[in-house]
């Protein structure tokens, strides 16, 4: 017993120490001078070992309507693919990672991964997402990429979904959509298809503490992240999730007009409806074999 507990000790000292070095070192560590070439090698390999991690499965509903979306003129010729649900951490858009091939011609080259500023501030985690190539959500990124015609991979509902997980009603998948409506903006901007996706089997991936109460939540909105706590595989604060078999559903484009800077807010409340309805359709033609059967969405 002696032994053993000296053994947890150490243990719980080295992973405390890990967390501290890592907290203390920049995201981009230890990339530093490394050549393009050999960061995208990495990063390839981190996300294989990634998908066979999880035993991921992706279903694309309609693999030719995102194909054309390539073939377009003008603006328009890339898209947002708005992911759900957020769960305490959104780790599935890891799947639009480029060197993984899911997604057609240039909308699959070019994306990139948009996640809450908060993991770039987590120890272990904001190595892992910046090594495979997130970037902080932001509405200059945002824009910026879509300038580009480069496509954007978020999950809009963010961290403010962590805060209303009830765990007495686990049948319950809360979705914090209603105010979430400046990507649909960004859309219209340029008549940018938004892409409906839906990730299957993200309970449980982390065990996790939520502080609750209105005080909270003002505090987190003050220092820009919810100052929650979890842990994932071997105990290990902010580590990895347990291996859990994600299926991804990739659902049609949902394609909205170019309105330029002269966006009008009923575009905006209309392909925001649009969107939460072609999300909801989503869930319910695949959770019964999916197995939620028993399980519905609330749209908050």
């Amino acid at each position: 017993m002696v032994l053993y507990a000296i053994l947890v000790a150490e243990m719980r000292a080295n992973i405390m120490g890990v967390l501290t070095i890592s907290a203390i070192l920049p995201p981009q560590f230890p990339f530093f001078g490394v050549g393009n070439e050999m960061i995208q090698k990495i990063r390839s390999w981190i996300a294989a070992e990634t998908r066979k991690y999880f035993g991921l499965k992706v279903t694309i509903e309609d693999y030719d309507a995102l194909n054309a979306i390539n073939n377009r003129d003008g603006p328009g010729k890339t898209a947002i693919f708005a992911c759900e649900p957020h769960d305490i951490l959104g780790y599935p858009v890891f799947l639009f990672n480029p060197s993984l091939n899911i997604l057609p011609g240039r909308i699959g080259e070019t994306v990139s991964i948009l996640m809450t500023g908060a993991i770039f501030k987590l120890p272990i985690m904001k190595h892992i997402f910046t090594w495979l190539g997130g970037y902080s959500v932001d509405k200059k990124i945002f824009r910026d990429r879509l300038a580009r015609n480069e496509a954007c991979a978020f999950v809009p509902g963010g961290v403010q979904e962590v805060t209303l997980i009830d765990s007495k009603k686990p049948e319950e998948i809360v979705l914090y959509l209603k105010d979430r409506k400046g990507f649909v903006k960004l859309a219209l901007e340029r008549g940018v298809p938004i892409v409906p996706v839906f990730f299957f089997h993200m309970d449980g991936s982390y065990g996790y503490f939520v502080p609750k109460g209105r005080l909270v939540t003002k505090f987190a909105r003050k220092i820009g992240f919810l100052p929650l706590f979890f842990y994932g595989r071997w105990k290990i604060p902010f580590g990895i999730p347990y291996p859990k078999k994600i299926h991804v559903v990739i659902g049609q484009p949902i394609n909205v007009p170019c309105e330029g800077s002269d966006v009008c807010n009923e575009s905006v409340d209309k392909y925001h409806k649009k969107f939460v309805n072609s999300l909801v359709e989503l869930f319910e033609n695949h959770k019964v074999s999916e197995g939620y059967g028993n399980r519905s969405l609330k749209i908050m």
